[in-house]
């Protein structure tokens, strides 16, 4: 039962989830928290920090990850899979339609209405991510100055940032 419930969640939020694996954060919080309780927030909120230092796309890092930990290997498979596949089904048909149709005004006005609707998601799991818990720390909001003025201001590549965070996270524990 646990299988069909990870692809049911995982495909959801496949299916669902506009705009990259940042705007399904609030999503995948939502199911993996909220609703079937398989990570505590403190969990997930370490879960997307090991998600964003991995290679690859922070929602398929997550997915696996959960899929693991509620059913083994197997789990990892089927969450990951069912993450991807309406991505699949959805990218093979839109290519079919966009090119029969890419000078159509409703394909237009529909590419102009997704804009704000993936911004909202991604400061929605930027939100999400603000509680007392995980970011009201005088080390975590030292770390969230430095590295937004460090990135906007100066250019620093994020990956610098990421691991110089991650040693003062660290060594500040």
């Amino acid at each position: 039962m646990i299988y069909l419930h990870l692809f049911w969640v995982f495909f959801k939020i496949g299916l669902f989830g506009f705009g990259g694996g940042m705007a399904m954060i609030s999503m995948i919080r939502m199911e993996v928290v909220d609703n079937y309780n398989w990570l505590s927030a403190n969990e997930f909120t370490d879960l997307l920090a090991i998600s964003q230092m991995t290679p690859g796309p922070i929602s398929i890092n997550t997915a696996t990850f959960v899929g693991h930990t509620q059913a083994g290997i197997l789990g990892s498979a089927i969450a990951t899979f069912a993450l991807c596949l309406p991505s699949i089904l959805l990218m093979i048909a839109v290519l079919l339609l966009f090119f029969k149709h890419k000078d159509s005004p409703y394909v237009k006005k529909t590419m102009d209405f997704l804009l704000p609707v993936i911004s909202g998601l991604i400061i929605a799991a930027a939100i999400l991510m603000c509680d007392a818990n995980s970011f009201a720390t005088p080390i975590s909001l030292l770390i969230f100055g430095f590295s937004l003025t460090a990135h906007y201001f100066y250019k620093v590549n994020p990956i610098v940032l990421i691991v110089i965070s991650g040693v003062v996270g660290y060594i500040s524990m």
